[in-house]
């Protein structure tokens, strides 16, 4: 019997890093997805397309596997396989999303009732120890779909869209570490207590509204509320050169707007623009040389099933 579960990637539109400090963020799951299958094995391994066994989601994939088995009082002796569409280190929730993924297989292949907060709070075993201090807006996103304004210790918001609506992302080609990133905002939030607080709050007040653009469809209005984000998070230091030349590349190409998502220092942007030229936008990026796609949202959370 094997147990097999599907988790989408995300993007974070607005607020990463300062949701970490208790902002509000915004982040919407995206279809390029990890597929985690399942099966009993004599003892505890992992495979994947991606990283060697021994690779930096090696360990934190057998964390999950293991809270789990404590809990539950099951064997952690699982083979576990990753499939991956989603780039390491690129800003897009791949280890969120493999950790969402490994926690659904496992309650599945053991049958157990587990609801999207239960898988949520399982990944994040895993996602502590690759980022050492998450905020959970990455789990958050592949587990529940859809888009979702996220703030630690609150329960996750879904944003309703009336329709479809378009994302534009773009890999910058360098690979950054998470929790490098979360280190130096910090050092910025110990130089600068009062500054770094009145950001905090200004990028949750941003996260709320650019929500509500979203959901009504003011695209240009989302998009300067993008760019705006960049700058800020330019100015404590977690964007670069090659990102904030690939965010000028995507406005000069037609879009509204566009930022880095995730942690920075290297990864991806996303940006929004007007739906007549997103294929255009798209064709532009990637005759420079980057990995570009749409994304269409919203797309569904985390799901599994048995395969006999």
């Amino acid at each position: 019997m094997k147990a097999i579960a599907e988790a989408p990637s995300k993007a974070i539109i607005t607020g990463e890093h300062f949701v970490v400090h208790g902002a509000w963020a915004l982040a919407a799951a995206l279809p390029r997805r990890v597929r985690v299958e399942v099966v009993e094995s004599a003892h505890p391994t992992v495979v994947s397309n991606r990283m060697p066994s021994t690779g930096t989601l090696g360990r934190p994939i057998l964390g999950v596997v293991e809270s789990m088995a404590k809990e539950f009082s099951f064997s952690p002796n699982l083979s576990v396989s990753v499939i991956s569409d989603v780039p390491e280190g690129a800003g897009l929730g791949s280890s969120a999303s493999t950790m969402v993924a490994t926690a659904s297989a496992v309650a599945r292949f053991h049958s157990l009732d587990l609801q999207p907060p239960d898988i949520f709070r399982y990944s994040m075993v895993g996602e502590k120890e690759v980022h050492g201090r998450p905020s959970g807006v990455d789990a958050a996103a592949c587990t529940f779909g859809g888009v979702v304004l996220f703030k630690p210790g609150s329960t996750p918001r879904a944003i309703s869209l009336k329709g479809q609506r378009s994302l534009i992302v773009a890999f910058s080609g360098r690979k950054r570490r998470t929790k490098h990133q979360i280190r130096r905002v910090a050092e910025v939030k110990d130089t600068l207590p009062s500054f770094f607080g009145s950001l905090t709050e200004a990028a949750s007040e941003v996260s709320l509204m650019a929500a509500e653009k979203l959901a009504g469809g003011e695209m240009r209005s989302l998009g300067r509320m993008m760019s705006f984000n960049h700058a800020v998070l330019s100015t404590i230091g977690v964007s670069n050169r090659p990102l904030d030349r690939l965010v000028d590349l995507a406005l000069s190409l037609g879009a509204y707007g566009a930022k880095l998502t995730g942690a920075g220092g290297g990864g991806s942007i996303v940006a929004v623009a007007p739906g007549r030229k997103e294929k255009s936008i798209v064709s532009g990026l990637t005759e420079r040389g980057f990995e570009a796609f749409r994304a269409d949202i919203p797309v569904k959370g985390v799901k599994s099933w048995l395969d006999r």
